[in-house]
This record gives C-alpha cells, structure tokens and sequence, in this order.
C-alpha cells in the first residue's frame, strides 16, 4: 500500500504505519468488533474496505441496527454524530475531525433558535445534514431519500420550516405543492455545478443522460432526466438502458457506479470554474491511514451532552418511523 509524502509527514508522530493498510484495519477491527460505514462520497479505497456503503438516511439505519460495539464513520462530522445519537453507548470514531459540511456549517444554533422563535406554530422538518444542535430543535429529521415521503405525511393546514438546505428544501416544495419557509442554507459541492458547461456536455454527448441530487440549484435540475438521492442515483444508472450519464453530485458516487455497471460511461458533471470544486473538501481529509489510526488509537471520539441527544434523538426515530 503506498502512501502520499503528505500522508506520511501527517502520520510522523503517530509512528510507523503498517506495510498493508487494508490487512492492519480487517485485524483492528475484529480487535475492536467495529464496523465501518462509508458516505458513497468518500475516496475509493475507503469505500473497497468499509463493510457498508450508503447515503445518509441507508447509513442511519446501518448505524441503528449495527451489533458491532464500536462504530468507525467514514464520511463527515455530522453523520457520526446522527450514528452517536443512536448508539449512545457505542464508541463512535471518525477519521478526521475536522471533516465538517459547508451545509451544517450554514446553519448556526443560535441563528436558527432565533428564526424558529420567529415562526411560532412551525414544525421543522431539518435535512439530516445538520449539526446535533440544530437536530435537537427539529421535530422530524429527512434526507434527500425520503424528504417529499415526509412531508406529504404532514397536514396540509400544519406550516412548516424546512433547514437547513434551500435547494432540496426549493425541490420539496415543487413535488409537493407545500409551502415552506426556507432556511437559506446550501452546499458548496452542489451549488458549484455548472449549467453552461452541463449543456455544453450534453451537445458533446447528446445520448448521454444527466442525473442530479435534489440539493443543486434549480437551474442545474431543470437539465435532468431524473433527480435523486446518491443512493437512487446509483440505482436509476444501473436500471437505465442509457449507457452514458452526465453526473450532477459529488463525484466519489461515481466509483460505486462504474463497479455496479462497468459497461456505462460516467461523466462528473464540471464546476463553475476550472477546479476540483465538485469534490467536497471535508470528505476527503478522511483516508485509509487516518482511518487506521483512529482505530488503532480510539480516537477522534464522538461525544456531545445526553440532553442533546436525546433532544436530537427523537425527529430522528420519527424520520425512521415515517420512512418505513
């Protein structure tokens, strides 16, 4: 297993690491009876190793329903949270602790306790990609998965905050017909995709399909064939008799797309600007050698207050309910 000079600057004081990274991990794992789940957005060789791979709502559930007594996240700072509030006596590691989310990040607590109080009477429907704070003052969590099921499940006289992503909450509001009230929070990965350059593609590529997540920007869905989580995305290309596909969301979906259909051509839908802005930054400070030495160290642990999470517990045992 080779590892990057930066990688082996960063890992200098930890001490040496193993020559086979993915033998070192199986053993600490069955030393540890972890398990280790994976956002289809983390790097490839994360991804081979983990025992499960989902989007939010598929890593929620892996988390709830694990037996395993320690739980290693492999994706962001608030999705180990979400597997910390459902297995609160579980150790909870995640391989870098400042992968956070420009969305979490978007919705500060204090902002957001303000504009709650706001608009009395409101119930909030809150993205999981939201901070443990922020979940704690929702009434139902959704993803991208299940947030039309949910909403539809909602009165129609009930009014409804929807945070804290203006895009998928913009979306929600066509499929259904409701109207919300907005939290103007967004994505910086989905937010950054280009409709010129996706129209460009398509002149380019004119059999090809473009397929987007719910969380870009109008402009980019009105391009596409079909509109989901990553999860329906990876199932829409597979069921597709389409062999090529222009792809609206984080690009590390697209490894798990090209291994469960090698004979379709997969193209990453292009930033704005000529870089790699369609990559999320904070997925990929996590890596296989961080990976190992949370493991190997116990750390970094997820840990917040019980009043949180048990504040925090109870939109999402509604959104698992609900989502039944």
């Amino acid at each position: 297993m080779f590892t990057t000079a930066l990688a082996q600057r960063e890992n200098t004081q930890l001490g040496e690491l193993p020559l086979d990274l993915f033998a070192a991990i199986q053993s600490l794992k069955k030393e540890l009876n972890a398990v280790i789940l994976a956002h289809y957005y983390q790097e490839p060789d994360i991804q081979d190793i983990a025992d499960f791979i989902g989007d939010s709502l598929q890593l929620a559930r892996a988390a709830e329903k694990t037996n395993a007594d320690a739980i290693i996240f492999a994706g962001v700072h608030f999705m180990a949270e979400t597997a910390k509030i459902l297995n609160p006596d579980k150790l909870v590691l995640l391989p870098d602790l400042n992968a956070g989310c420009s969305l979490a990040d978007s919705c500060p607590a204090d902002e957001f306790a303000a504009f709650k109080a706001a608009h009395p009477n409101h119930l909030v429907v809150s993205y999981i990609n939201c901070s443990a704070d922020i979940k704690a003052m929702s009434d139902i969590i959704c993803t991208s998965s299940n947030a039309v099921k949910i909403v539809e499940q909602i009165p129609k006289e009930q009014p409804i905050i929807f945070a804290p992503d203006r895009n998928l909450g913009r979306y929600v509001m066509e499929q259904t017909g409701r109207d919300l009230v907005l939290w103007q929070g967004s994505c910086v990965v989905h937010e950054t995709f280009s409709e010129k350059k996706i129209v460009q593609l398509k002149i380019v590529h004119p059999e090809a399909e473009a397929i987007a997540h719910p969380e870009c920007e109008s402009s980019v869905l009105r391009h596409a064939s079909f509109i989901g989580s990553t999860a329906a995305l990876l199932k829409y290309c597979q069921n597709s008799p389409t062999k090529e596909f222009i792809v609206a969301t984080e690009p590390g979906i697209i490894h798990q797309m090209q291994k469960l259909a090698p004979d379709k051509h997969f193209i990453p839908a292009p930033p704005i600007n000529n870089c790699a802005c369609n990559e999320c930054p904070f997925m990929r400070l996590n890596t296989l050698e961080k990976l190992y030495w949370a493991m190997k160290n116990r750390t970094p642990e997820i840990t917040m207050s019980e009043d949180i999470r048990l504040a925090a517990l109870r939109p999402m045992q509604r959104m698992l309910e609900m989502s039944v």
